[in-house]
């Protein structure tokens, strides 16, 4: 199986027509139907759905185009680090990073490692944890930053210099925008919105000795901004991190820390028994020297 014949497949499934994919790829329409064919063929399965001119993945077709688009990224990215040389760092490094204060912290130490290595290029990824594991599980991230807890046993990893803060994010005419602190006892009958990752939330609940199952968990999250517009409606509350808050960036929301107090810190962490790019490593042991002169 060619690369070529993936981004063929790849331009068919974005446009849903032979004949407008064929002329993006500037090659003749029976020679792009020929190459689907024998795609389909090679790996024994109908990828499309075919309706006059128009051609829609089925089921299987959608789990190839996810497969296509990581083997494609891979590639490309293993080019570039291939172009490295010994003498100048260089080449792309793959990073990702949760919505939170941890996201400043990051992007200056990018803007500080450029400047010392002028041709390191990045590339950075926003998401919530699950979806920043997954990635750096797939190769498509070098590195992530997540909140902890994390899955110990599968990274490499180290603590960075950015705590949060728990609380609850409401509108600020709400009653209990007026509280100095929100109370275990004050979170039920709540409709709340919360991220989606299990091993943080449990983490948050045992701290205040809450039970999840008396708890309702209105909506699930993955990234913080569709939520905004729930919590402004004063119908929902967003358990969550004062970061989130601050880049909700919304005078008329608030932010009310728990109590007891929940400090979550970050980590920046790396697969294991996997070859590092020499841009990489170095990018680790830059970001390990400024947590040891920086704290937030």
């Amino acid at each position: 199986m060619e690369t070529r014949v993936l981004k063929y497949f790849l331009t068919v499934a974005e446009l849903n027509n032979i004949t407008q994919a064929a002329e993006r790829l500037h090659i003749t329409q029976p020679t792009l139907s020929r190459q689907i064919m024998e795609l389909e063929k090679e790996l024994g399965v109908k990828l499309f759905d075919r309706e006059k001119r128009q051609m829609h993945l089925n089921k299987a077709g959608a789990l190839f185009q996810q497969r296509a688009m990581t083997m494609i990224t891979v590639l490309d990215q293993t080019k570039n680090e291939l172009l490295e040389v010994n003498d100048q760092l260089s080449g792309t490094i793959n990073i990702g990073m949760v919505e939170s204060a941890v996201s400043d912290f990051m992007m200056r130490s990018v803007q500080k490692f450029q400047e010392k290595y002028p041709d390191v290029r990045f590339n950075i990824f926003d998401g919530d944890g699950d979806t920043l594991r997954e990635r750096l599980d797939q190769g498509l991230c070098d590195l992530v930053a997540l909140i902890q807890p994390i899955e110990a046993a599968k990274y490499n990893y180290f603590p960075l210099p950015v705590q949060e803060k728990w609380g609850l994010i409401m509108r600020k005419d709400d009653p209990l925008a007026k509280r100095k602190n929100i109370m275990a006892h004050d979170l039920y009958q709540l409709p709340l919105v919360v991220g989606r990752r299990n091993i943080v939330r449990d983490d948050i609940t045992d701290t205040l000795k809450i039970d999840p199952n008396k708890l309702d968990w209105r909506v699930i999250i993955n990234l913080p901004e569709n939520a905004k517009q729930l919590v402004l409606s004063g119908k929902y509350y967003h358990f969550g991190i004062y970061g989130v808050y601050l880049k909700y960036h919304d005078e008329r929301l608030v932010f009310v820390p728990f109590s007891p107090a929940k400090i979550t810190g970050h980590l920046l962490a790396w697969r294991k028994n996997v070859q590092l790019t020499p841009a990489v490593e170095k990018f680790i042991q830059f970001v390990a020297d400024q947590t040891t002169h920086k704290k937030i």
